[in-house]
């Protein structure tokens, strides 16, 4: 049996080594072929086209790539009113508008009542809440300061994030008729 497989091991080397062969005729053929051809005409270059002329006209504004955070933060004090020391009362009871931020809330309204003035708030609910001066409202301790006709002025204290507070004034605009 293993001389058997010896025989047809060899046998197959045989046919394998008989079926190589080195003639590269065809390949010759084609390079021939291939240096008669004409060759092909280079594509032209795209044409560049110039870019468009651009004049920066706002020397005036804010360089975006300048760090002047600085100039920006005196600017923030200065219409903000930075109270040192001061801020709201946290120990006070919260009140139900302080419930809502104070862009949620709408002023529909004002009326007199026995010489007071009253502002008239819907909250984002729909309810309608009588306010009058000195009453808070909004999520940054906003406190009515003024009520006219048309508008209700609050006084905010905002958190500066350096532990103390920013003042700021905010209204609410009486809400048109749809």
């Amino acid at each position: 049996m293993k001389s058997m497989v010896k025989i047809s091991l060899i046998m197959f080397l045989v046919s394998i080594l008989a079926s190589c062969n080195n003639s590269m005729n065809d390949l010759d053929k084609y390079f021939e072929e291939a240096k008669k051809a004409p060759p092909r005409p280079i594509d032209p270059l795209p044409e560049i086209n110039s870019p468009e002329i651009f004049v920066y006209e706002a020397q005036e504004l804010r360089d975006p790539f300048s760090n002047d955070l600085e100039i920006l933060e005196e600017h923030n004090t200065e219409e903000n009113k930075f109270v040192e020391g001061e801020g709201p009362d946290l120990s006070r009871r919260k009140e139900l508008l302080e419930n809502f931020p104070l862009d949620s809330l709408y002023m529909v309204g004002t009326y007199s009542q026995e010489g007071s003035y009253w502002g008239l708030i819907e909250d984002p609910e729909g309810v309608i809440h009588r306010v009058s001066m000195g009453q808070y409202m909004g999520q940054n301790y906003g406190e009515i300061v003024m009520i006219n006709e048309d508008q209700i002025d609050v006084s905010e204290w905002i958190p500066d994030g350096l532990g103390g507070w920013i003042k700021r004034e905010a209204s609410i605009a009486l809400r048109e008729e749809e």
